[in-house]
């Protein structure tokens, strides 16, 4: 970093953290609008495909001398060899605005994803709902490639809108509330990631998930900022610890999250809604809304989980957490990230 005169009344750190800010957004907003421009260039030409009625086999000669044309004349330019060009048509027709009761609209999340999230979308998803899924996650969370791969093959999408969740917002949390505090907290929790398959203590998982802290906040979802683990709590003379404790800036409350490794029992309840009581009087900012508890199981039984809840008023969410013995490739990715620094 260059050296240089401070100028007076200014702080030239900060105003070197404004300017690489400046730039930085820009970046982002130009590469943004690169690949949106690229994107609907390839929605144009998968609808001049499709309204052509080229199909494999008999289309395939056209569409074989039509990339030989687009190569010469374009030599500069890659992504138009006769696969790309049919992933084009596929896209268009996919995503096609006709139908639209069963179509996804041509919205602008389409175009805000990588062609790369997208062809590999487009061949490991035939539902339109579940597209549209990992689409909206992909963009809100920040998934990589690989990271898609391994949530599709975790079946996400499953887990966050075909399971029941089972908590007590509409009781514990005002009107305003219920329905955001439902959409962030899941019904169950895919920690293929974290590379453990059985842990024999809560204190593992924890371990685990500190040290992998940024996968598990991708697969906690949107909003979600990390305080601290065995967070403590003091009160009066005695102190109490919370498992991990979360922050999540959509609806500005504190999370907290209790983890256990066996079947949930009802009286986990009890201790989540009395750490919930501590961090409302202790730790929680007037301006903010009331802390949410989230305990995260193995397994669950759901009738259990609807009495343990009953009578309670802090707002608490159940849910459970798989454990699969990764693939060939998750394996590959837990290792990569193993061995970040």
């Amino acid at each position: 970093m260059s050296k240089g005169p401070v100028l007076p009344g200014k702080s030239y750190a900060k105003i070197l953290r404004q300017v690489v800010a400046v730039i930085k957004h820009t970046r982002v907003v130009v590469a943004n609008r690169v690949n949106s421009s690229m994107l609907r260039m390839y929605w144009e030409i998968g609808r001049h495909l499709s309204e052509e009625g080229l199909e494999q086999g008999y289309g395939g000669a056209v569409v074989k001398r039509l990339s030989a044309d687009l190569k010469a004349e374009f030599p500069d330019t890659s992504g138009f060899s006769p696969r790309s060009l049919w992933d084009m048509k596929r896209f268009y027709e996919f995503y096609s605005v006709e139908n639209i009761d069963k179509k996804l609209p041509q919205s602008v999340a389409v175009f805000e994803l990588s062609w790369g999230h997208h062809r590999l979308i487009l061949n490991k998803i035939s539902d339109l709902d579940e597209a549209r899924y990992y689409v909206e996650s992909a963009i809100k969370m920040g998934w990589t490639r690989d990271l898609l791969l391994n949530f599709i093959k975790a079946d996400a999408y499953k887990s966050a809108k075909l399971l029941p969740k089972t908590n007590n917002f509409k009781k514990a949390l005002p009107e305003n509330l219920q329905e955001q505090a439902n959409e962030i907290i899941k019904s169950t929790y895919s920690l293929d990631l974290l590379g453990i398959a059985k842990p024999r203590k809560e204190l593992d998982l924890e371990r685990r998930i500190v040290e992998k802290i940024r996968l598990f906040l991708l697969e906690l979802g949107e909003g979600f900022t990390f305080i601290g683990n065995q967070y403590r709590i003091l009160s009066g003379k005695k102190e109490y610890f919370v498992d991990l404790l979360f922050f999540n800036r959509v609806i500005k409350s504190l999370v907290a999250i209790d983890l256990k490794i066996g079947v949930f029992e009802p009286e986990y309840v009890g201790k989540m809604n009395f750490y919930l009581g501590l961090l409302d009087d202790k730790v929680k900012m007037d301006d903010e809304n009331p802390s949410i508890g989230l305990i995260l199981c193995a397994s669950k039984n759901s009738v259990d989980v609807e009495i343990a809840l009953r009578d309670v008023n802090k707002p608490i969410g159940v849910a459970e957490y798989e454990l699969r013995l990764p693939t060939e490739q998750i394996k590959k990715l837990i290792n990569e990230e193993m061995n970040r620094k």
